[in-house]
């Protein structure tokens, strides 16, 4: 590490010393400073840029140029002419002004076309040819080269600190709802320029009244001989571990045109890369969110992604099985049609140790418990379905009609053996053997209809309307020999030596429709009304049962009502809102408030309960442009929070072999004030991209779990408690580029305080305050080098501590890392990525790692066929810790991960 940052230094050390600074200022014909100017500087004796810039807010530029060199600095700005300056550096600085003059022509097209970076309003285009060193495979190689552009190991994508929503490629949605698979799939030399087009609105017409601010889209633009062309590339691999064969096969399929496009992405590995995860899903169905109006948080949950929260893409052994394709589609200039299907399939083993030292033991109970070391071994099979169709009409600029429909059906099983190994307060040791099986085959669909109209100038209306319905049959059996809470249930204890064989069917049926119904008054360009009239109206049906299986094959079917649910939950909102947008100098404000009426109303146990209130829910926001490129901004809002029918029926259900829930079904909202600060800001002169951002969330009423421990064994239930939770966070980043390298400096803080309420295993009931207090920091140090060697490292750390009581616990990871790829010939390149993870307590280490992958690829010059060889975990890391705390327990987990193995790749490029 030491060596890498000493070659860093020499680098810098010798690319400064060559080089000057010429500088100036911008302005037009009368003195007016000209801000976010374009400037380059070509070099003559080459015909090559050699550096690029833009002016500050007060006209300055800046260029880093060679010493003893001849060169053609052009500057352009929308509406003037591009202004054009000789000169020839010698050994000292140089300062010069230009000057623009007014023209109504497009003459910047001319300097655009070079221009590493060029930006106009609220686009900024990237010409990635300028940023490529010829080692880049897939599109997020080429984004985490651009200033300001970072992607995350989850293929997500963030431009000035913000998350973008979605990928385009020539105007047409990639995969809507997810920007992975273009990150991982679009390959890097079919990329010509990257558009990053912020305050983006898909609706023409709602974009001068709605706040967009957060809105930031990316479009790729091919190059010329991918258009109207199949491209992609056909790659497939065999490997070798110590036990077993490894393969991978991963064809991707690409075709753009004016009117149509298809993407069809295939992935069938054992390697252990996970195609489509539990973020994937969530991107792609957008999370549990409701449509619910502004305040109100109603979360229709769902059953269907237990297997996929897993750490499977660490798993013992894990092969995966994923196929999409994405479509678009024009009949004419007014009607525009896409969608896209998903398959997911993954067979995954793990293996698994955990060791639970429980808190507060009764030492006067010999039934109590001190600790349970468990051994896990799992087998789950998962197959997930997705489907959307879309279609979007705009038969002129003022009328747009949007339909979409959403799909997703699901086929997951999952097989359990494990052994329950119980320490008791006496000393004794009982050992549990214990067998699970779980399984669910959801069904769900999303419908989405959306319909803009512009009246004039001044009136513009906006319906929009969703219906979601879902189908869920989760099934669990578990088998083990000791179960505390058998008598609770009914179970019959066949004596020594039989074992319990409990099964439980359970079957939930949503249906939900949120419409609502906004007019936009405008009363001139700096100020509009908007009033919304609205409604979301639920109905949930919860159907469960438990019985038993006897040794003689006879079922003993549980009919105590404590055991049983049948239960229709009901949910309705009706809302007016009313909110005022005006802007004054660097002011915006928009403030209003939400009046709701709600119902919410749960049957069961032969009776009604009912809960409606009205509540007048009040908002604001305020931005403050300090620059073109430089925003603060204040938010407040308060949110009434209702749980759904899990949690309101109150017949016993099966969370687990040694957990048990029971809902309440007199649980009540909470309500939830939240205040946000944030600051952003990309400076384009300097290459700086700040942005910070401070939570405050104080919740009343918040919705609790109290838990009763029975030995081992857990009894839950749900309640509003009367102390309120409050957390307050803060994160922050900063990246700053300096000619080839880039520097990454950030962190999160977060404080919060809750209260846990439980029944101890001595048999009182208590309230603790639990206070959690996270920190985690982050550098980064990369270059950019288009001939010399590239590398990225970088420092994480992480400290977490818990307290509780007379509990406390700090947990802190440190995870160095280094990147590196290089040409060693003009064919041959090399790879290399190192991660180093140190966990530990306050007092000792916990475990100690490290993962090491690298790779080799060679293709001949003008080639299509590609060969890598790659070796994945060279350092044959075997295993993994993760420890947690909570009320109840602390626990320490250990789980097995795949082995070494190396692979050769064939890749023909389309």
């Amino acid at each position: 590490m030491n060596k890498i940052f000493t070659i860093a230094i020499i680098l810098i050390a010798n690319i400064t010393s060559a080089q000057i600074k010429l500088t100036g200022v911008v302005k037009d014909s009368i003195g007016n400073t000209l801000e976010m100017a374009n400037l380059v500087a070509i070099n003559k004796q080459t015909n090559k840029i050699d550096s690029y810039g833009f002016t500050d807010a007060y006209g300055n530029y800046k260029l880093n140029l060679k010493k003893n060199s001849t060169y053609t600095i052009s500057a352009s700005y929308v509406g003037m002419k591009t202004g054009k300056l000789g000169i020839t550096t010698k050994e000292v600085d140089v300062k010069k002004d230009i000057i623009l003059q007014l023209d109504n022509t497009l003459d910047e097209v001319e300097i655009i076309s070079k221009m590493p970076v060029t930006i106009k309003g609220d686009t900024i285009v990237y010409n990635a040819d300028s940023f490529k060193s010829g080692t880049e495979k897939k599109l997020e190689d080429v984004l985490n080269k651009l200033p300001g552009v970072e992607v995350n190991d989850d293929g997500e994508i963030q431009v000035e600190g913000k998350t973008v929503q979605k990928v385009m490629v020539e105007g047409k949605d990639f995969f809507d709802g997810d920007s992975k698979l273009a990150t991982k799939n679009i390959p890097a030399n079919a990329i010509d320029k990257v558009q990053v087009l912020k305050n983006h609105s898909e609706v023409r017409q709602m974009s001068s009244v709605t706040d967009n601010e957060d809105n930031i889209v990316i479009n790729i633009k091919l190059k010329e001989g991918k258009k109207n062309f199949w491209f992609g590339e056909v790659s497939a691999g065999m490997g070798i571990a110590k036990e077993d064969t490894r393969y991978i096969v991963h064809p991707k399929l690409f075709y753009y045109s004016p009117k149509y496009s298809l993407n069809l992405i295939t992935d069938f590995n054992n390697i252990g890369e996970v195609a489509f995860t539990r973020r994937d899903y969530f991107k792609f169905t957008g999370g549990f969110r409701g449509g619910s109006g502004r305040g109100t948080n109603f979360n229709v949950s769902a059953s269907d992604v237990g297997f996929l929260a897993l750490r499977n893409n660490r798993a013992k052994e894990i092969e995966t099985r994923f196929g999409a394709l994405n479509f678009s589609y024009a009949p004419s200039k007014t009607w525009d049609l896409s969608g896209f299907a998903i398959y997911s399939g993954t067979d995954t083993d793990l293996e698994e140790t955990t060791v639970r030292n429980y808190l507060n033991p009764d030492e006067t109970n010999s039934n109590s418990i001190e600790t349970e070391a468990t051994d896990t071994e799992t087998k789950q099979q998962s197959n997930l379905g997705l489907l959307k169709l879309s279609s979007s009409y705009k038969p002129n600029a003022d009328n747009q009609l949007d339909y979409d429909v959403f799909a997703k059906i699901s086929d997951e099983i999952e097989n359990q053996l494990l052994t329950s190994n119980r320490t008791f307060v006496d000393g004794s040791i009982v050992s549990v053997p214990i067998t699970q099986l779980t399984t669910q085959n959801p069904f769900s669909i999303n419908q989405n209809l959306n319909y803009y109209y512009t009246l004039n100038d001044r009136n513009i209306f906006a319906f929009e309307a969703k219906y979601f319905w879902q189908d869920e049959d989760p099934f669990y059996n578990a088998r083990l020999e000791q179960l505390s809470f058998s008598n609770l249930l009914g179970l019959v204890d066949e004596g020594s030596g039989s074992a319990f064989d409990a099964s439980q069917n359970k079957r939930v049926r949503t249906n939900k429709l949120d419409a609502k119904l906004d007019y936009y008054y405008v009363i001139n360009p700096k100020s509009n009304l908007n009033v919304t009239l609205g409604a979301t109206t639920s109905n949930q049906q919860f159907n469960s049962n438990i019985y038993q299986v006897l040794e003689s094959g006879d079922e003993n079917v549980i009919t105590d009502p404590t055991a049983v649910n049948d239960v229709d939950y009901s949910f309705d909102d009706y809302y007016v809102g009313l909110h005022y947008k005006f802007i004054t100098g660097i002011f915006t404000f928009n403030q209003g408030f939400t009046a709701h009426q709600y119902s919410a109303k749960n049957t069961q146990l032969g009776s009604v309960f009912d809960n409606n209130f009205t509540k007048l829910l009040p908002d604001a926001s305020i931005k403050v442009t300090l620059k073109k490129s430089e925003t603060l901004r204040l938010n407040y809002s308060q949110q009434v929070s209702f749980t759904n029918i899990n949690n309101v029926a109150e017949g016993y259900v099966f969370n687990n072999y040694n957990r048990l829930f029971s809902g309440n079904r007199e649980l009540e909202s909470s309500l939830a004030h939240n205040v946000n600060l944030s600051y952003y800001s990309f400076n384009m002169f300097n290459y700086t991209n700040v942005f910070a951002m401070v939570r405050y969330a104080k919740t009343i009423d918040p919705i609790k779990r109290l838990t009763n421990l029975v030995g081992v064994d857990q009894i839950a239930t749900s309640i509003n408690s009367i102390f309120p939770d409050e957390s307050i966070s803060a994160n922050g980043n900063i990246q700053k580029s300096y000619r080839k390298f880039k520097v990454t400096l950030g962190g999160n803080v977060s404080y919060a305080i809750s209260n846990n309420l439980f029944t101890l295993q001595d048999g009182t009931t208590e309230n603790e305050e639990f206070t959690s207090f996270s920190q985690s920091y982050r550098t980064r140090f990369s270059t950019t080098f288009r001939k010399a060697p590239n590398f990225d490292i970088g420092y994480n750390l992480s400290i977490n501590r818990s307290d509780q009581g007379n509990n406390a616990n700090t947990f802190t990871t440190h995870s160095p890392f280094v990147n590196f790829n290089s040409y060693i010939t003009n064919e041959l390149v090399f790879n290399t990525k190192y991660t180093y993870n140190n966990f530990r307590n306050q007092s000792r280490i916990l475990n100690d790692y490290s993962f090491w992958d690298a790779d080799l690829t060679y293709q001949k010059s003008g080639s299509k066929w590609e060969y890598k060889i790659k070796a994945t975990n060279l350092l044959n890391t075997r295993s993994l810790n993760q420890d947690s705390s909570n009320a109840i327990f602390n626990s320490t987990s250990l789980y097995i991960v795949q082995p070494r193995f190396v692979t050769f790749n064939v890749k023909y490029n389309l």
